[in-house]
């Protein structure tokens, strides 16, 4: 089961450095998820296409496997059920991503552009902001682990 897990990682860390090397090298983007979803919703300069095409791309390719039967994973609170029923609650989802969401205006850019495109053109900007990203989330994890969790 883990060598499965190894597997699926490398699978998915591979396909999202294609992704970024591809948008990169084919449009000269980088394949910032935050960035490219704000750049839809405002519209900044036309070139909705691509944004449209990458976004549906990453979601269209768990939906693939969900429909192929292969069960490679979801964000469901027990490992029988799919999708939509997360660990923590709707609630706590959706409260989670307006964070993200605040965290990566913020930051100007996401872990995808910053950790994946930014640490690989050694961008000290985002190795600084990877590390924040990191630092943040383990204290987060610490936060609702150790410090929420017995008193909800």
């Amino acid at each position: 089961m883990e060598s499965m897990s190894a597997l699926q990682g490398l699978l998915g860390g591979v396909l999202i450095g294609l992704s970024a090397t591809l948008l990169m090298g084919l449009l000269g983007r980088i394949a910032g998820i935050s960035g490219i979803l704000s750049g839809l919703i405002f519209d900044r300069g036309g070139d909705r296409s691509w944004r449209v095409a990458f976004l549906l791309g990453i979601v269209s390719g768990p939906a693939l496997l969900i429909l192929a039967g292969l069960d490679w994973g979801n964000v469901a609170g027990d490992s029988g059920a799919m999708i939509g029923s997360p660990a923590s609650g709707l609630t706590t989802m959706l409260v989670a991503g307006l964070l993200v969401g605040l965290g990566t205006g913020l930051g100007s850019g996401c872990t995808s552009g910053h950790g994946v495109c930014g640490l690989a053109r050694l961008s000290p900007r985002s190795m600084a902001a990877t590390l924040v990203f990191v630092l943040v989330a383990m204290l987060t994890v610490f936060v609702a682990r150790h410090m929420l969790e017995g008193s909800a």
